[in-house]
């Protein structure tokens, strides 16, 4: 790379944020039934294009699924606007009378989304609808692997915001993709905060901008079937969630923790339905494929089907295998696949009863998991609630937990930005939504009445005489030495 393509690429960062500042001073006069026809012509737009834009992804970043991006493009668009369209976020949003309390919210000004490779385009539909909800203009910077496609997203997206009335340069994206560029803007004066979706290295990086930003963090989702629970439906929901889109949503089960009473029957279903066990040598070679020394995932397996990874691996597998399940006595260093992996693999555990299954889930979720999502299948209510205890700030119950995840088949805010709380280094606990993208202003008037009257003294009540204060003195003067 040049030092010209990195001085211009720097340039590029800094003429979208002095357009965007532009485009959001004028675009937070706009009224709320403004910007919802924004947002309904970007609805639109993305609907006629979803297919169109999954392809790009899969072709451009070879991860994935396109019949499975489009529901996620879908989702990101009219799930979401479904969800939000009433949800006030413009002008005075609250007031209470009794306590003669008002609040109106305030944009937060320029917003950069750091978007990833596993969801490039479905990430810039979900965070570009909230933050034009929110009053505020968005800047991309997608990743390197993922920017034809990002750039293909934002400009449908500004597009139809224009068309429908948008200032213009209120969704933007650079299109010259260095690390200074990004840089430039994680610290540019005028951009107020960030929204960082994807690696832990660049959240951090976000969080270490010096301002206000919002990151997610690895799953690793431990997901418990108990002895209870319908089994058959149960690894139906898992192998739905682990194969959407070859398994690349964090909120996607990474091991399955299952209780040893019905833990044959588990395995027969998982057979039945299309999964292939690993044996202790092909649970080494897929490893060894998958996974690197540190934990990590090889980038280049990343969102491949199981036949796919089957093949690097060199283990023999059935036409149709749907996932690889390895068998795993340990975790952590010596089992490299007890790790995150955003592919089409399962670790399988197998615990005496539901208080072993929460230890194990707890140490799972230590390797990189804490505070993001638990998953478990089960009928019986008590036990469910007994992991309200654990660290996870989702625990998605008879669902597949990628879809539960991220509010597609649960009650949860529609988000493909799952906020980890403080336990998973998140400044959020929750899916991100418009809500987090506004100051509130707060005007108050006085309700309670203020007195502090007040008292003089009474000579008349003092005790304290003339020669009581000469007796002080003269202590005072003697302990001197005078």
């Amino acid at each position: 790379m040049t030092l010209d393509y990195d001085l211009n690429s720097i340039q590029e960062a800094r003429d979208l944020v002095r357009k965007a500042k532009e485009a959001q001073t004028t675009f937070a006069e706009y009224s709320e039934q403004a910007i919802n026809n924004i947002l309904i012509a970007m609805v639109a737009i993305i609907k006629e294009n979803a297919e169109l834009l999954a392809r790009m992804a899969v072709d451009e970043t070879q991860y994935g699924v396109v019949e499975h991006k489009v529901i996620k493009n879908l989702f990101a668009s009219q799930d979401v606007y479904d969800f939000i369209k009433g949800m006030k976020t413009t002008g005075i949003i609250r007031e209470d009378k009794e306590l003669k309390l008002i609040e109106a919210a305030v944009p937060m000004g320029v917003i950069l989304g750091l978007t990833p490779t596993t969801n490039p385009t479905s990430t810039i539909i979900h965070n570009a609808i909230c933050a034009v909800k929110s009053g505020n203009a968005i800047i991309f910077s997608p990743h390197p692997n993922a920017v034809k496609c990002s750039n293909a997203t934002v400009q449908l997206l500004q597009e139809a915001a224009v068309k429908a009335g948008a200032p213009p340069s209120l969704i933007s994206c650079l299109t010259q993709m260095t690390m200074k560029a990004t840089e430039e803007l994680m610290h540019h004066n005028d951009v107020s905060v960030i929204i960082a979706t994807g690696g832990s290295a660049m959240v951090k990086a976000a969080y270490s901008a010096g301002k206000p930003a919002f990151g997610v963090g690895p799953g690793n989702v431990p997901v418990f079937i108990e002895r209870t629970a319908d089994i058959k439906q149960a690894v139906a929901d898992i192998v739905t969630s682990k194969t959407f889109d070859n398994g690349m949503i964090c909120a996607s089960e990474q091991a399955i923790v299952a209780d040893e009473p019905i833990k044959e029957a588990i395995m027969a279903e998982l057979k039945r339905q299309g999964c292939y066990f690993l044996s202790k040598e092909e649970t080494q070679k897929v490893s060894s494929v998958v996974m690197t020394r540190t934990g990590g995932m090889v980038p280049a397996v990343t969102g491949k089907t199981a036949e796919f990874i089957a093949g690097k691996a060199g283990v023999a597998v059935p036409a149709g295998t749907k996932l690889l399940i390895a068998p795993l006595e340990g975790y952590g260093p010596d089992y490299p696949l007890s790790h995150e992996k955003l592919t089409s693999v399962l670790g399988f555990y197998t615990v005496k009863d539901w208080h072993e299954a929460c230890i194990l889930s707890i140490e799972l979720l230590k390797l990189g998991g804490i505070g993001h999502t638990f998953a478990m299948h089960s009928q019986d209510d008590r036990i469910v609630r007994e992991f309200l205890q654990k660290p996870v700030f989702r625990i998605v119950v008879n669902t597949p937990s990628a879809l539960g995840g991220i509010g597609y088949s649960t009650g949860l805010t529609p988000s493909m930005t799952l906020g980890c709380g403080t336990w998973g280094g998140s400044s959020i606990s929750e899916n991100l939504g418009p809500q987090h993208l506004v100051n509130i202003k707060r005007l108050v008037y006085g309700t309670r009445q203020v007195e502090l009257a007040s008292k003089a003294v009474n000579n008349a009540n003092c005790t304290i005489n003339a020669e009581d204060v000469a007796g002080v003195v003269r202590q005072v003067l003697k302990q001197l030495n005078y």
